[in-house]
């Protein structure tokens, strides 16, 4: 993002820049929710009521905003919404349920940016050539790609991240509950390497890969037929 900050001002044309904060708004207003969403679906179904007690088993993206997170998509190109409380007590298997509960937010991204950049291809396929036919697809596919930035970031190791909670099948409990003790320490040191460009570098780095398996696999039928 900071990127298209400076080659817009550099340049004067404001046209990508333009695209990919009208595509931030239609992600953190329609499928940012989703992400929540299923992690209170998941939590639900594995015996957690805490986020539909509280109202987060909800699409109405005013539940899920976060302004830190909202702020560093914008700034940074990752970022996040407010975190969905679960209870692990009420999970049968504690270190699972935590873990699924995790996972569902990433993978439903993952499953939106396959859906934004097959439509993508489609356009691109069959819509023609036009500079508006060009603006619709780079917002399809943009919002591709800011789906799977938010899956890659989210995966992440790092507490309090959804990528810790699964690291957590793998670590003892009483080395697992220490480090979850100072994830607030942990989370502003995390931003201050976002907002610093030290660790965005590697995060686009592994999302281009993302993304251009996902353009490649979803261009496939395209292909064939």
């Amino acid at each position: 993002m900071l990127d298209l900050y400076r080659n817009a001002f550099a340049t004067g044309d404001y046209t990508d820049l333009v695209i990919n904060l009208c595509v931030i708004t239609f992600v953190v207003f329609c499928t940012m929710p989703l992400h929540e969403y299923a992690h209170a679906w998941m939590a639900t179904k594995l015996g957690d009521d805490t986020a539909r007690l509280q109202g987060r088993l909800t699409l109405n993206p005013f539940a899920h905003l976060s302004f830190m997170g909202v702020l560093m998509l914008v700034i940074v190109g990752f970022g996040y919404a407010k975190p969905v409380p679960v209870n692990i007590m009420n999970f049968k298997d504690k270190k699972k349920g935590f873990a699924f509960t995790a996972i569902a937010g990433p993978v439903m991204n993952l499953i939106l940016a396959t859906i934004f950049i097959f439509i993508a291809n489609a356009v691109y396929r069959f819509a023609g050539a036009s500079e508006t036919v060009d603006s619709i697809r780079s917002f399809i596919y943009t919002a591709g790609y800011i789906n799977i930035s938010l899956a890659v970031f989210n995966l992440l190791p790092i507490p309090p991240l959804d990528g810790s909670r699964i690291a957590a099948l793998l670590v003892p409990d009483k080395y697992y509950y220490k480090i979850l003790a100072y994830e607030q320490y942990i989370m502003i040191g995390l931003m201050i390497l976002l907002f610093t460009g030290t660790l965005t570098s590697p995060l686009r780095f592994l999302v281009k890969i993302v993304a251009n398996l996902l353009t490649r696999i979803t261009y496939l039928p395209f292909r064939l037929f």
